[in-house]
């Protein structure tokens, strides 16, 4: 049997030692989309036996007031002691399965689905891509940049009205409410961007004041 291992990093080891459940098995996924394959469920026997073996002399033992840890012990030494080849050759067995369900790039080397694999040219879609998708894909790129840019142009147009002189606050000082630039605040009615020199005298007006400290006019 060949030592090469195949799908070294696009596997998933679903395997259990110990209990009812214990048993090999893998699961492999497209490097590419990575839709999965299931080896089917091999049954690990001496692990299963090795688990009812512990359970009845732990159960027999506390019953009879004795410690049943050495047959315990021995029951798992023994399914510890052929887990290792038993894997191994149960992993050999689904990586067999797996290639009958995955395809190797000839460019990238990576394992793919037969849906990501173009078999006459013996490439992925990653390294040879179907060109009818790419066709739309570019069509729609195109159009997609072509309105981004007519949005541009509209935005461009309707900035030339925008005050941009004028100060806003995004956010209220008085109930931290997000504003988006009004002229109040919509959560508390707070007048925002207040100027900090009186409109009429020119004075310095401190802010959260409603009337001018050296005049008296009111913000």
């Amino acid at each position: 049997m060949s030592n090469e291992i195949y799908f070294s990093n696009n596997y998933r080891d679903l395997c259990e030692q110990y209990g009812t459940g214990s048993g090999f098995q893998f699961e492999f996924h497209c490097s590419r989309c990575s839709d999965t394959w299931r080896s089917p469920f091999e049954s690990f026997t001496t692990g299963r036996a090795a688990s009812w073996v512990s359970k009845g002399v732990s159960a027999a033992w506390s019953v009879l007031g004795g410690n049943g840890g050495t047959i315990s012990n021995a029951a798992d030494g023994l399914a510890g002691a052929t887990w290792g080849s038993s894997r191994d050759a149960a992993f050999q067995r689904a990586i067999t399965q797996a290639q009958g369900h995955f395809d190797r790039c000839a460019r990238c080397t990576s394992y793919v689905c037969g849906r990501c694999f173009s078999g006459s040219v013996g490439l992925c879609h990653g390294c040879a891509p179907d060109t009818a998708a790419e066709a739309e894909a570019a069509r729609q790129r195109g159009m997609n940049a072509m309105v981004e840019q007519r949005a541009w142009d509209a935005g461009q147009q309707a900035g030339q009205s925008y005050d941009v002189s004028a100060p806003r606050q995004l956010v209220c000082p008085q109930c931290n409410h997000e504003t988006h630039g009004s002229a109040f605040c919509g959560a508390c009615g707070y007048r925002l961007a207040q100027p900090s020199t009186c409109t009429s005298c020119q004075a310095t007006v401190p802010d959260g004041s409603a009337f001018c400290p050296t005049c008296g006019t009111r913000r």
